[in-house]
């Protein structure tokens, strides 16, 4: 069986896995990027929030994205029942990005792959990890490639970025269920054709169709729009049909959307996503490190995925060089600690959505213009700034506004 070497292997050439092995490549080290799939491919993630610009600037991929004329977003609206909610990014607590890309994901991951590839760091497309053994700090990796011809890389570190597919916490048997309740979405691409001019392409749209089921609106620069329904799986047995039939529906009873989507044009079929929150008990460990949706993936609401991959991704390889330089790596204070603070934040306020009680504090009237600047850092993915009250009492701040609200103590709460 063919040998190879080289100081870091990553597995996905996805967001994560680009920036990580930008950082290794960086750092001077041999890096080698493997992807079960070929590129462009389609994935969800499709509005990125504000916290992801540090990263994409930082990994050297800012000038080639910006050059793709991806849709600008510079906020997030609510609707609920007649009543709207937008926070606009240049208005919040932390200092930071103001804006963003909403971007069909095919062609962004696509864009990353190509610059990390220009910058020096090969990626192999249809080969994935069949099998990894563990040796100290080394590791022996066997990879397939399309033709089903196998080889072994013999790697200093692993860095896996595989998404969904969790590829070292599969092989080790450390994945597991996230704590959030199991929920389901169907997604697809359609044209947009009455689109409206103005703010309408600057944000993404969330619309409450109940407390706990909820339609997202992302308008791209191409004319087309992507459309998401979440919620509870039950809801979406009230409904007959095809999966197509049942999006249609859901759209057709919403009063903010259904004029303009009424008979649009799909692009590909209906898409679903089941009980997609998983997590690993396990984010690091002798030569690897998990990153991105490999080792925790909450839920689209907010656009956090995409943040939470390019973060641990450009930390992972931070860290990793550091370890291959002879460093010593706190690896549970530096990337376990860190990482899980800033998902234990928004697992607060994706718990407090979709019991309401996050719900009650964007719609209050005549909301505290700090307290949304503090809400719209959250929305932002600057989770790490504990001066913000709303990251530091994360656990209990959203709930104790909730319940100023519903008791009627609103002076509480706009003052």
């Amino acid at each position: 069986m063919k040998r190879e070497s080289t100081d870091v292997l990553v597995i996905g050439a996805g967001p994560a896995g680009t920036v990580a092995a930008s950082m290794t490549n960086k750092a001077g080290l041999k890096t080698l990027i493997v992807e079960k799939s070929t590129f462009p491919r389609f994935v969800i993630g499709e509005s990125l929030i504000p916290r992801v610009m540090d990263h994409l600037d930082e990994a050297g991929f800012m000038d080639a994205v910006n050059k793709a004329n991806f849709q600008k977003k510079f906020g997030a609206r609510f609707l609920k029942e007649g009543r709207v909610c937008e926070f606009d990014f240049s208005e919040r607590f932390t200092n930071g990005w103001a804006w963003t890309w909403q971007c069909p994901r095919g062609e962004f991951d696509t864009i990353l792959a190509k610059e990390v590839e220009k910058q020096g760091v090969p990626v192999r497309y249809k080969t994935g990890v069949t099998g990894v053994t563990f040796q100290g700090n080394q590791s022996e990796v066997i990879i397939e490639n399309e033709q089903g011809e196998k080889s072994i890389i013999d790697a200093k570190f692993i860095i896996d970025a595989s998404g969904y597919a969790r590829v070292l916490p599969n092989l080790m048997g450390t994945a597991k269920t996230a704590k959030l309740p199991p929920r389901k979405a169907l997604f697809v691409h359609c044209k947009d054709e009455r689109r409206p001019e103005g703010r309408e392409g600057w944000m993404i749209t969330f619309v409450v169709h109940r407390v706990d089921i909820w339609i997202w609106v992302i308008p791209f620069s191409n004319g087309v729009t992507s459309i998401g329904v979440v919620g509870n799986p039950d809801f979406f047995n009230e409904f007959e049909g095809t999966d197509e039939e049942v999006i249609r529906q859901i759209i057709e009873q919403d009063p903010n959307y259904r004029d303009r989507f009424r008979d649009t044009e799909f692009l590909f079929d209906v898409k679903k996503l089941e009980a997609y929150s998983a997590s690993t008990s396990e984010m690091y460990g002798p030569g690897y490190a998990i990153v991105g949706n490999s080792v925790e993936f909450l839920d689209p609401v907010f656009s956090s995925g995409v943040m939470f991959a390019t973060e641990s991704g450009i930390l992972a390889g931070k860290l990793a060089a550091r370890q291959l330089k002879g460093e010593e790596v706190n690896w549970e204070e530096e990337y376990e600690k860190y990482i899980q603070d800033a998902v234990n934040v928004f697992a607060t306020y994706v718990k407090s959505w979709y019991d309401g009680a996050l719900q009650d504090v964007f719609f209050v009237p005549q909301p505290n213009q700090g307290i949304k600047h503090q809400l719209s850092s959250i929305l932002a993915g600057y989770v790490w700034d504990k001066k913000n009250p709303f990251v530091r009492k994360h656990d209990s701040l959203v709930y104790t506004l909730s319940k100023f609200i519903r008791e009627g103590k609103m002076e509480l709460v706009t003052s």
